[in-house]
């Protein structure tokens, strides 16, 4: 891909826009055929199964790692220059946001970048929820939570202005990161063959990976020749969302890599939807369901800001570069997640029973 010559063709900023509308694209069409999710993954595990879903998203997981690892190997990324990795990050905000978004994902029945995608194959509920959450998302940045969301963030930072590198940090060469990947691929093979899933959900979730790995590496290419600075980024669905509902209420508009990713993922889902007959309008299952599917977006809004992402973003996209925070905060989403299953869906099934 020769990026110099896409630059001069049509300017910096839409280049952004149009590397993150590509790597949306690739994102919503693998998340859809694999029915990639965090929630689903962790309601699967916390009722006591290794099922398809955990299966999906180890290997979504470990491919990004294998993906992101081997490019930077061969020179095509560089983790240090990378956004997330480049700031001061908050262990505090990555557990505390992190358990608040986990709970409400699975309040939501969806994280935040499943929601984007169901809204795209006509689900009414993911629609509302994903509008709810890009705007407390939107108010926690800049709005009226801002300030409590700073307070949270401040308690406990890292040191020196930057990320923790977790592999830096342990002392091991920097290979290992890729050895683990594969390590974690071949678990998840195993527990796909265990399930006897077909190769065609196996390679659409190892796309979800190779999208991430996609977005770091043209963002990368991007900012080496581009003539302003270019954050460093991939997939994320929290700062994202909050940017596009901007983009397309405020008057004066930048084009960036953010720009482009959201959009990109609705078409990519609605793509493929269209393409299997999967196009179906749904609507709210009942009261109940729809103030507790307002209220998972409130906190996932509020929670991925606070934990500097979401599911996508934290827990693949910054865990694919190892940042420090990013791994926390999606232990703690795992963790929120489970309990809520725990203590809110498994006791209401067995008070129906």
């Amino acid at each position: 891909m020769d990026v110099l010559a896409i630059i001069e063709r049509i300017g910096e900023a839409p280049s952004a826009a149009l590397f993150g509308l590509i790597t949306g694209i690739v994102f919503g069409v693998a998340a859809q055929r694999s029915n990639f999710c965090l929630r689903a993954a962790t309601v699967e595990f916390a009722r006591g199964s290794l099922g398809p879903r955990v299966s999906v998203w180890l290997l979504a997981f470990s491919t990004a790692l294998v993906w992101v690892q081997g490019a930077e190997f061969l020179g095509l990324m560089r983790s240090a220059d990378a956004r997330m990795m480049a700031v001061t990050g908050s262990w505090s905000g990555a557990a505390i946001g992190g358990l608040i978004f986990g709970v409400g994902m699975v309040l939501a029945r969806g994280c935040s970048g499943r929601l984007l995608v169901l809204a795209a194959t006509g689900n009414l509920r993911a629609i509302v929820s994903g509008l709810i959450f890009a705007v407390v998302a939107q108010m926690s940045l800049k709005g009226i939570l801002a300030p409590l969301r700073d307070r949270l963030a401040a308690i406990w930072v890292t040191s020196g202005g930057r990320n923790l590198d977790l592999i830096e940090q342990s002392g091991l060469p920097r290979q290992s990161g890729f050895v683990l990947g594969l390590a974690i691929a071949l678990l998840a093979l195993y527990l796909a063959y265990r399930n006897r899933m077909g190769a065609r959900a196996l390679i659409f979730a190892s796309g979800v990976g190779f999208a991430v790995a996609l977005g770091w590496v043209s963002t990368f290419a991007l900012a080496q020749v581009s003539f302003d600075p270019v954050a460093i980024s991939s997939a994320t669905f929290t700062g994202p969302s909050a940017k596009t509902l901007m983009f397309f209420l405020e008057p004066q508009r930048v084009l960036e890599f953010d720009i482009g990713l959201i959009p990109g993922v609705f078409f990519g889902a609605f793509i493929a939807a269209l393409l299997t007959g999967e196009l179906q309008f749904q609507g709210f299952e009942g009261e109940r369901n729809m103030r507790r599917a307002m209220f998972g977006a409130v906190l996932m809004g509020f929670g991925g800001m606070l934990a500097g992402g979401c599911a996508i973003g934290a827990g693949v996209t910054g865990g694919s570069i190892f940042v420090g925070t990013a791994w926390l905060a999606l232990t703690c989403m795992w963790i929120g997640a489970v309990l809520t299953d725990f203590l809110v869906d498994q006791q209401h099934n067995r008070a129906m029973a």
